[in-house]
């Protein structure tokens, strides 16, 4: 008898060597929530704890071609669509997934891991005009929002991110979720809005850092749990407690930053099978 196969989710990513952002996370995510990842590959990096280095485009026909060759063959439950180097991949990854307009979308595009780099107006309108429509959700920090939003604004402030983020809902992005709202400094804030305004404001206590990738299991988490059949506000509120305690459980791999253990919870069972029984 066949057993019953893990969700699949497929993303779309940077390959990063240390395994905190991009492909690798996602991929260490989906499996922490019992998901199967399959991945298709958007740009290789160079880096290690303390940052990335470089970064090199994937040539979009690959992009294309990785994509479609996985999705004739396996039934996909969800989409999470992460770093896009250019336009031609942006319409690449656009094209795709308007074929399956069933499955939902999870879009989180920037990432403060990488090195900084000045996304020009084209590329942010390609976002707009061909990915965020078709997105069942939008992860972006406030800074990201005011970028998105309004390509010539600074960031946004607290007046500001309301009409921002229901700027994107009219665009057609189902849900916008904020990360980083202002706030008291000692707290992390994160806002999910939908078509009716703010659905829901949730305050975690911030955790000593710095980290790297954090925002990235927040992502993948969220689409490994619609993946699973939740509803979008319970996904990002139970996204948002497993990141949480990834970061908690943070590992210093290297000299740089610390990075989330997506696998804290098969440690913690590891460690509690082999304290002896009491007496």
């Amino acid at each position: 008898m066949q057993t019953p196969s893990s969700p699949l989710v497929l993303t779309f990513g940077i390959a990063d060597p240390v395994g905190a952002i991009g492909i690798q996370a996602d991929l260490a995510a989906f499996a922490a929530m019992g998901c199967h990842g399959v991945s298709v590959i958007t740009a290789l990096s160079i880096g290690d704890t303390t940052g990335t280095e470089d970064v090199q485009a994937v040539d979009p026909d690959w992009i294309a071609d990785q994509a479609r060759v996985l999705l004739e063959d396996m039934p996909v439950a969800a989409f999470k669509v992460g770093h896009l180097g250019s336009i031609e991949a942006i319409s690449v990854i656009a094209e795709i997934v308007s074929d399956y307009p069933e499955i939902p979308l999870v879009l989180a595009p920037f990432s403060t891991s990488l090195p900084e780099q000045e996304i020009d107006e084209e590329v942010l309108l390609a976002m707009r005009e061909l990915l965020v429509p078709q997105a069942t959700l939008l992860q972006v920090s406030t800074d990201e929002l005011a970028r998105m939003a309004e390509t010539w604004r600074d960031a946004s402030d607290e007046a500001m991110l309301d009409l921002d983020a229901m700027q994107l809902i009219e665009f057609g992005c189902e849900f916008v979720f904020v990360t980083g709202t202002p706030g008291d400094a000692h707290d992390v804030t994160n806002v999910l809005y939908g078509s009716e305004g703010a659905l829901r404001t949730d305050r975690w206590q911030r955790q000593a850092g710095p980290f790297i990738g954090a925002g990235n299991t927040l992502s993948a988490t969220i689409a490994a749990m619609l993946a699973n059949g939740l509803d979008l506000p319970e996904a990002v509120a139970e996204a948002e407690e497993f990141t949480n305690a990834a970061l908690a459980n943070a590992q210093r791999l290297g000299m740089g930053r610390l990075v989330p253990d997506r696998y804290f919870w098969a440690r913690e069972s590891d460690a509690a099978a082999s304290d002896p029984a009491p007496e």
